[in-house]
């Protein structure tokens, strides 16, 4: 099968052995593969989880067939089903999922590039919000980092969950203008340093309860000033910075419980649950369209590398998509 591996030339379409599933996997004909910006590492040779090296097929996320699967699978996954999963090695003609990171597509209003687009923002962005935000119907939350596509969908739940207030931050003017089409109630630039005191004049001097922040080390401090006493802020990624000033004492005097989250220490079981529950409070909104992402651009397998570099260039807004 074709699949574009990482290699000391860098990354490369090649003709590499078809995956086999292990009892609990289910075997996937990939149709199209979303990109995510933990990606950009691994094609540059660094490791993210289990994943990395040369050799390593990158992806990790996809939609297509199932086309076979393991002995532990359960009897409601059966091959010719159509499929969305995070996984690994996503940017192939096929690629195996752990069948409980496995859920299928709703026929009458999706295909496979938008199906491709939904797996790791869904469920990434419901464990932020829902699970370890504990966004609660009528509290204000931040999304940093609010124009990627885990930002656009991190919105879209706390608006679907009941939020009072949807803020949502960007440096680019351009893309701070669209957040308001995905539920954005006010955008927010966080290269002004006055950014926290326009969260707070927002909620009437009380800060907002729930921070989902994928920028960290830049606007660390600034969350603790925009953050009520007792609010919560959970870090999922770290664009701006993996380290960086911390304001303990800021962080004590408002109370503030600081989560750590991420997919790459968690086990099978925890990952399934997961997306479990997210599949309890979302998936009816996904059945009606209601949580979707923009596509910025497709790109055909043959052209990973391209479309790597234009993710890179950071030029888009929405989910950039390979089409297997």
């Amino acid at each position: 099968m074709k699949a574009a591996i990482v290699t000391e030339s860098g990354v490369q379409v090649k003709d590499v052995p078809e995956p086999q599933p292990a009892p609990h996997e289910v075997l996937v004909r990939v149709r199209a593969a979303g990109l995510n910006r933990a990606d950009l590492g691994v094609a540059a040779g660094h490791a993210h989880g289990r994943m990395g090296g040369p050799g390593t097929i990158i992806g990790l996320e996809f939609a297509g067939e199932v086309a076979a699967v393991g002995s532990e699978v359960p009897e409601s996954i059966r091959p010719g089903m159509r499929v969305m999963a995070s996984g690994s090695g996503g940017y192939a003609e096929y690629a195996v999922a752990d069948w409980g990171r496995c859920t299928p597509v709703p026929d009458a209003n999706m295909g496979w590039v938008q199906a491709a687009t939904l797996p790791v923002a869904l469920q990434t962005m419901h464990d932020a919000v829902v699970t370890n935000g504990g966004l609660k119907a009528g509290e204000s939350i931040l999304i940093q980092g609010a124009s990627s596509g885990v930002g656009l969908m991190g919105m879209q739940i706390a608006k679907l969950m009941g939020a009072k207030q949807v803020l949502g931050s960007s440096t680019n003017a351009a893309r701070r203008a669209k957040l308001a089409e995905f539920g954005c109630d006010l955008a927010i630039d966080t290269s002004d340093p006055a950014w926290p005191d326009k969260v707070l004049e927002a909620t009437g001097g009380k800060g907002v309860e729930v921070i989902v922040d994928q920028v960290s080390a830049s606007v660390a401090n600034g969350n603790l000033r925009a953050c009520a006493i007792l609010g919560r802020i959970v870090n999922v990624g770290r664009l701006g910075g993996s380290k960086g000033e911390f304001d303990f004492d800021l962080h004590a005097m408002r109370r503030i419980s600081y989560i750590g989250v991420t997919f790459r220490t968690r086990s099978l079981e925890e990952v399934r649950e997961i997306n479990r529950r997210m599949r309890a409070d979302l998936w009816g909104a996904v059945e009606a369209g209601k949580l979707r992402l923009p596509i910025d651009r497709t790109f055909p397998l043959a052209e990973a590398a391209e479309a790597l570099a234009h993710m890179k260039a950071n030029a888009h807004f929405g989910k950039i998509v390979l089409e297997c």
